[in-house]
């Protein structure tokens, strides 16, 4: 063929990169019979259109063996590399974490509560935990050869708290007693010793404040009560008592509060029912029973599912869910169940932000005294007296950033928790009565007909009841 009578190749095809870059394919427009190319020169073209990185050859030589093949096709002729993303870090629990012993259930609903929960033993100058680091990943390219960047893995950071040892390096975490394994709220991870009662908590025990992890082998009577920074453990039961922790309550039998007393933790609340009862967490709690007539609050889920599963009378309160397997009665006792923003929260965001704005302006104080400090290291002034105020300074920064970044994180979880009830649900596994009212968000709805295992979240601006398959 007379390669001279041949138009420019940019008369019989074009190049077409995607948007992203990352894709660039050869759309042969027309062809006569002067056509022909090589391998060498759709190289060529392919890089006066700009596509420099990842091309085809063995498509490109396709195209110049059987260009007829291929007209008015778009042919991919070039791939960019994808950057891959870093992994983000995390923290490995080094010590035994034993599975909690649940109590027995009988015939009849009846449940055998001999069964203690096993507790998480550490010694002193015992390795607890460890920061495993992200990682950065691997950059990209686009067919055009410019680099993309690849996202660097999120840092997980250990979060001490009472009785721990943190490394310099902020990777290791050790026991500084001998104790118990707790997380308190946020994560926080401490070691706390034990203190127990070998029966009920009454008048020849008096009330309970203690600094660490209370096991009671007993029931915790009427108008007593028992406070503990960390987990508390009741092999009983609790009445009309107000039972606070910093970690997490389980009772291994139930909660008669007769409309008065408190179970709080800042953490989760496990028990076996719940009657006339007030219980808040901080994260979930977990009935295996039954709730009746009680205030009940949860900063993430409330779950009532086993033999019985049944939630009736008085008001439920979750940040995320509540699961169930019947809710309600034949009778249509008002039971109100409210899932997405809890009010304290919004308290906590207005705390938070006065504080921020604290921190930040001693952060900024800190600051502007360590540059003068710096300055005069730097021009040979900075006397010995000095110089410790400076080590001290920048110790401050270094706390007044990680509060600040705590808070901020912290602030984050808040506003993505008031602005997305796409969670929130109330799940029911078997039957929910009339007389019920959900509420989601600004959002209520009532239960008007006794229905079986649905499911009602927020779709397209309004409560939906979705049957289960």
């Amino acid at each position: 063929m007379n390669q001279q009578a041949r138009m420019p190749l940019d008369f019989y095809m074009n190049v077409l990169i995607s948007d992203d870059r990352m894709t660039a394919k050869l759309q042969i427009l027309h062809e006569d019979a002067e056509f022909s190319c090589t391998v060498d020169e759709l190289e060529m073209f392919l890089r006066q259109n700009g596509v420099r990185f990842g091309i085809h050859m063995e498509t490109l030589a396709q195209i110049a063996r059987e260009s007829r093949k291929f007209i008015f096709n778009q042919v991919t002729v070039a791939s960019g590399l994808p950057p891959v993303d870093g992994e983000d870090g995390s923290i490995r629990y080094l010590f035994e974490q034993k599975n909690e012993k649940r109590p027995l259930e009988l015939e009849g609903g009846r449940v055998d509560f001999k069964e203690v929960a096993n507790l998480n033993n550490v010694k002193k100058g015992q390795l607890i935990a460890e920061r495993i680091p992200a990682t950065s990943g691997q950059d990209g390219r686009t067919v055009t050869g410019e680099p993309v960047s690849a996202r660097k893995g999120r840092e997980a950071r250990l979060k001490p708290g009472k009785n721990v040892v943190i490394d310099a390096e902020q990777m290791k975490l050790y026991a500084a007693i001998d104790g118990l394994v707790t997380f308190t709220e946020r994560d926080k991870i401490n070691v706390f010793p034990v203190y127990e009662v070998n029966g009920d908590v009454d008048y020849s025990t008096g009330n309970i404040d203690f600094v660490g992890n209370v096991v009671i082998r007993g029931n915790v009577l009427s108008g007593f009560r028992v406070r503990a920074v960390g987990d508390i453990r009741i092999i009983g039961g609790v009445e009309a008592a107000e039972v606070i922790s910093d970690g997490s309550i389980e009772i291994t039998a139930g909660i008669m509060g007769t409309g008065k007393g408190l179970v709080k933790a800042a953490k989760n609340v496990k028990c076996s029912f719940i009657q006339e009862g007030n219980v808040e967490a901080g994260e979930n709690i977990t009935v295996t029973q039954s709730i009746m007539h009680s205030n009940i609050r949860a900063g993430k889920s409330v779950e009532c599912m086993g033999a019985k599963g049944l939630i009736v009378g008085g008001l439920i309160q979750a940040g995320e869910q509540i699961r169930a397997r019947i809710i309600g009665n034949s009778t249509s006792t008002a039971t109100v169940l409210e899932v997405g923003v809890l009010p304290e929260l919004r308290n906590e965001m207005a705390l938070l932000r006065t504080r921020l704005r604290d921190v930040s302006g001693n952060a900024d104080k800190t600051g502007k005294a360590l540059r003068l400090l710096d300055q005069m290291a730097a021009s040979g002034q900075l006397t010995p007296d000095k110089a410790a105020i400076r080590s001290r300074l920048t110790m401050t920064q270094t706390q007044l950033n990680q509060e600040m970044s705590d808070i901020r994180e912290r602030i984050l979880e808040i506003e993505k928790s008031l602005e997305d009830t796409s969670n929130a649900r109330v799940e029911v596994t078997n039957t929910i009565f009339s007389g019920c009212k959900i509420v989601i968000g600004r959002y209520t709805r009532f239960v008007k007909d006794t229905t079986s295992r649905v499911t009602f979240r927020m779709l397209d601006g309004e409560i939906a009841m979705i049957s289960a398959i």
